[in-house]
C-alpha cells in the first residue's frame, strides 16, 4: 500500500518535507516461522535470558567496558494475552461471535520488553509471575525465546497469572481482563539495576520509588502513561516526571494535561516540564520537539492494513528509545518509531507482533524495489542502509503468537 502523507522535520534554520514509501502488507513480508513446542525447556532457574546475539545491536559502536550491564530496565505486570482478530463488528450481547483469527503471547510489560530485545537492546525486567501454566509459558516465552533478563523477576507460589483477552475489529480494540494483585515483597537493594535507560508508565496520583533511584544514578528515563481515571488531568499529579527525559503521551492525553488546543502546541507546552515530549498523533504520525536543542520533528504515520493494533504504542517507545540511545536524530527517531509500529500491526499479538531487524530489512529492501520510488522518499529512511543486516531475512526466526500456549511433543 502506498502512503500520500508527508513528514516535515523543522529545525530553526530550515525545513524540509518528504513523502513516506510504501509498506508491504503482511502478504509481503516472509511469515517468521514459530519455535516448535519441542524446543522448549522448562524455566531458567535463575532468570536469566539465553543472551543471544542480535542480527543488529544498535549501540555497538556506544559501547565501552564501564557501560551499565543493562540497555533498558522495565518492571511492571505480565498479563497472558489472548487476541481475537478477524471480526466483523463489537461482539452483541446474547449472541455468540467467532473470530477468524486468534493468537496467544506475553503481555502487559512483556509488550515493551520483547519489542525492546528484538531491536538489539539488552533488556532487564522486574516482574511477577503466577506459578501456573500461564507463568511458565510467559517465563520461557520471555527469558529463553527473547533473551530478556529475568533476574530480578520472581515466581509468586499460589498466585495466578493476569489474563486479557482483546478483540479486534475495525482497526481498534476491546479488551476485558482478570487477575489479582501480587503479594508485596520488600525491594531488591540491587534493583533497579544499572542501565542506560529505563522505560516507566506514570500513574496519576502514584510515585513509584525506582523511578527517582533510576534517574539518581544516571539512568535516562522515558515515560508514558494512561488514561486519568480521576478526571483531574493534574500534571502536579504526576510526581516522578520530574526525573523523565522524555514523556510520550497520546494527542487526547496531551492536550488534556496541558489544556492546548492542539497536540503539537501540547508538545511544546510539555517541554516546560520534561526535556523530550512526543505526542502520538493516531493516523496523522508523531510530534517531537526537545526543549535542550530546540529542534522539533513530526513524522506521518505509514499506512498499512492492520490486523491487531495490541502493542503497537509499546513497540513505538521501544523504537523511539532505540533511536535516542543510539543518538540519531530526532526526525530519524520519529521515523523508525512509526514504521516499527507499523510492522507490528500487521501480526497477531501483542509482544510477539514486534519487529526484528530482519523484518525491517525486508521493508527496506522492498521499498527500494518499488519502480519509480521517489528518492525523496528513500531518503526519509536512508539511516537504516547502515543498520539492517546484509543476511537474507527471515534468517533470525521470531516467535509468532499461536492460538494456543503450547502443543504436546509428538509421540515417538
Amino acid at each position: 500500500m502506498t502512503a500520500s502523507t508527508v513528514s516535515t522535520v523543522s529545525t530553526e534554520s530550515s525545513t524540509a518535507s518528504v513523502s513516506t514509501p510504501p509498506v508491504p502488507t503482511a502478504s509481503d513480508v516472509p511469515a517468521m516461522p514459530v519455535v516448535p513446542a519441542d524446543e522448549r525447556t522448562h524455566r531458567h532457574s535463575q532468570g536469566e535470558g539465553s543472551h543471544r546475539r542480535p542480527e543488529v545491536d544498535p549501540l555497538a559502536a556506544l559501547r565501552a567496558p564501564q557501560d551499565p550491564p543493562w540497555d533498558v530496565y522495565l518492571t511492571g505486570t505480565v498479563f497472558l494475552d489472548v487476541v481475537f482478530t478477524g471480526l466483523d463488528s463489537a461482539p452483541v450481547r446474547g449472541t455468540e461471535s467467532w473470530a477468524r483469527g486468534m493468537g496467544s503471547s506475553p503481555g502487559g510489560v512483556a509488550n515493551m520488553a520483547t519489542a525492546l530485545a528484538r531491536l538489539g537492546l539488552r533488556t532487564s525486567l522486574a516482574a511477577a509471575f503466577g506459578d501456573d501454566h500461564y507463568g511458565d509459558y510467559c517465563w520461557h516465552a520471555l527469558s529463553q525465546g527473547e533473551g530478556i533478563d529475568l533476574t530480578p523477576s520472581r515466581t509468586v507460589p499460589g498466585w495466578h497469572s493476569p489474563v486479557t483477552v482483546s478483540m479486534a475489529y475495525e482497526g481498534e480494540r476491546t479488551m476485558v481482563s482478570h487477575g489479582h494483585e501480587p503479594p508485596p515483597e520488600e525491594p531488591s537493594p540491587d534493583c533497579p539495576p544499572r542501565a542506560r535507560a529505563a522505560v516507566a508508565a506514570l500513574t496519576p496520583g502514584v510515585r513509584a520509588p525506582w523511578i527517582a533511584q533510576a534517574a539518581a544514578r544516571g539512568t535516562r528515563v522515558f515515560a508514558d502513561v494512561g488514561w486519568d481515571d480521576t478526571g483531574a488531568w493534574d500534571l502536579a499529579g504526576l510526581p516522578d516526571l520530574a526525573h523523565c527525559e522524555a514523556f510520550l503521551p497520546n494527542a487526547e492525553e496531551a492536550m488534556r494535561y496541558t489544556g492546548a488546543a492542539c497536540p503539537r502546541a501540547a508538545a511544546h507546552a510539555l517541554t516546560e516540564h520534561v526535556p523530550l515530549a512526543v505526542v502520538t498523533l493516531g493516523a496523522d504520525g508523531a510530534y517531537a520537539v526537545d526543549r535542550r536543542t530546540g529542534e522539533s520533528a513530526e513524522v506521518p504515520a505509514i499506512e498499512v492494513e492492520a490486523l491487531d493494533p495490541t502493542g503497537a504504542g509499546d513497540v513505538f517507545v521501544a523504537g523511539f528509545v532505540t533511536g535516542t540511545l543510539a543518538g540519531w536524530p530526532l526526525a530519524d527517531r520519529l521515523a523508525f518509531a512509526g514504521l516499527t509500529a507499523a510492522l507490528s500491526v500487521q501480526e497477531f499479538g501483542g509482544s510477539l507482533s514486534a519487529p526484528g531487524w530482519c523484518e525491517i530489512a525486508t521493508w527496506w529492501r522492498k521499498v527500494q524495489s518499488v519502480e519509480g520510488q521517489d528518492p525523496t522518499a528513500l531518503r526519509r529512511y536512508a539511516f537504516l542502509a547502515g543498520l539492517v543486516p546484509d543476511a537474507q531475512p527471515g534468517s533470525w526466526p521470531l516467535r509468532r503468537a499461536v492460538p494456543t500456549i503450547g502443543f504436546r511433543r509428538p509421540t515417538p
